[in-house]
């Protein structure tokens, strides 16, 4: 946004220059070089009022051969020519630039009082006519170098370019300071919302930089986060508070059921049994609260994570409990090379494990569970497969939300913090039909770079 911002104003401010530079140019040279014109008329005029003296008067040549000293002292050339075309007097260079002196008194002669200019190489001449009241006695011829004009038009262009490329200069430095000024506090807001949104309440916008309406923004922002921290906060409490009271009675009371159950008669042994079942269905219950509640106020520290190893290592340490329900748990890594997930550390073990486990809940005796890693160069995908009785489309939609029924059996908590876990992590779980018969738990995670 910075850039954009800078090359904007940038853009701005050069056609701004281009726009009041070359005008100033322009002008600046026309001004000089109609000066020079009227110089070198003047001057024409001048010599050709001495030359009247002379050509139309008949009075002595001294005051035109003057002139035409005064003239080559200053590095002009000039020539007076008679009506007929006869030179009268010349400068030394008379040879040199005015060799168009001729041309130019018949373009005189043939418009009567009239000036004529002419350009030759770096010269300009001026022819003015010599006489007055209709009476044509001649031409006076003068002609000027342009190097000086020339040099000066080129040191107005070098200013004025010299100046153009300073305040270009400063022109950028001060776009560079508007665009920081400007994009830097959305940066920051853009990274505290960004931080935010992966789980750091403590997020928080600086409320004194930028613009205004910025500044307005991160205020609001900010009292947003206060908000919703409060919130998360509360119920995180909330969840773990309650959690923590029902463990204690909890234990208390299955203790005393254990002891009663030993010296229970025959006939009630079975109704503390199923009293045991429910207990520890309830104390299930409350450690799923507990894991829900960690999971919510975790924030991952992601870093290299071997999928494919943590996979045997979960299907290795589940396989006695699959044995002894008569169900196959195998565990599947096709991939040539180790595939690196970019997660925090132990996420994945505890996705696996609850995945697992209601996978073992869900398939009956003689079934099948495999669970798998495949790494791509933008995402690990892990899946976990059973041939059990699957989920109905419209158990799949309702499945990670927490005590939500997914057919077995459990408290309902961990599809929950399975899809918790990925989605703190940059990933996302899907819950797909296997072929066959069955459910598929697909795991998407981003890979390690």
């Amino acid at each position: 946004m910075s850039r954009r911002i800078a090359l904007v104003t940038m853009g701005l401010i050069t056609a701004l220059l281009i726009l009041a530079v070359v005008p100033l140019g322009l002008s600046l040279t026309a001004n000089e070089r109609a000066s020079f014109r009227f110089a070198v008329e003047s001057s024409a005029r001048q010599l050709s009022a001495q030359a009247e003296e002379y050509l139309a008067d008949h009075d002595p040549p001294t005051a035109m051969n003057q002139a035409l000293a005064e003239a080559s002292e200053g590095g002009d050339c000039a020539v007076v020519l008679r009506a007929s075309g006869q030179v009268v007097a010349t400068t030394a260079c008379a040879s040199g630039p005015p060799a168009r002196a001729s041309v130019l008194a018949g373009e005189v002669r043939s418009g009567a009082e009239q000036t004529a200019f002419a350009q030759q190489g770096d010269w300009l001449l001026a022819a003015v006519p010599v006489g007055d009241d209709g009476h044509f006695a001649g031409v006076a011829v003068l002609a000027r170098s342009a190097d000086p004009v020339n040099d000066r038009v080129g040191e107005v262009w070098a200013w004025l370019s010299v100046t153009g490329l300073a305040v270009l200069a400063l022109g950028a430095l001060l776009a560079r300071r508007l665009a920081r000024w400007v994009a830097r506090p959305l940066t920051v807001l853009s990274s505290a919302a960004s931080r935010l949104g992966d789980g750091d309440l403590d997020a928080r916008a600086p409320t004194g930089e930028g613009p205004d309406e910025v500044r307005e923004l991160s205020a609001v922002f900010n009292r947003m986060a206060e908000r919703t921290a409060s919130l998360i906060g509360a119920h995180r409490e909330w969840v773990a508070d309650v959690s923590h009271q029902l463990r204690t009675p909890l234990t208390a009371l299955r203790l005393r059921v254990d002891l009663l159950a030993d010296d229970a008669e025959q006939e009630t042994a079975a109704e503390m049994a199923e009293l045991q079942v429910e207990m520890a269905r309830l104390a299930s219950l409350v450690d799923g609260l507990l894991a829900v509640a960690r999971a919510e106020g975790e924030l991952p520290r992601p870093e290299a994570v071997r999928a494919d190893q943590v996979v045997a290592e979960r299907v290795a340490a589940w396989e006695p409990v699959a044995a002894d329900r008569g169900v196959a748990l195998d565990a599947m890594h096709t991939a040539a090379q180790p595939t690196l997930a970019h997660i925090g550390p132990g996420d994945l073990d505890q996705m696996l494990d609850n995945l697992i486990a209601n996978a073992l809940d869900s398939v009956p005796e003689g079934g099948h569970v495999r669970v798998s890693a495949t790494g791509g160069r933008a995402a690990v995908v892990v899946r976990v497969v059973d041939d059990g009785p699957g989920m109905s489309e419209q158990a799949r939609a309702t499945a990670f939300r927490r005590f939500g029924r997914s057919g077995t059996g459990g408290s309902g908590l961990g599809l929950a913090i399975v899809n918790r876990l990925a989605s703190v992590n940059g990933g996302r779980v899907t819950l797909e039909h296997t072929p066959g018969g069955g459910l598929t738990v697909r795991i998407e995670l981003p890979a390690q770079r």
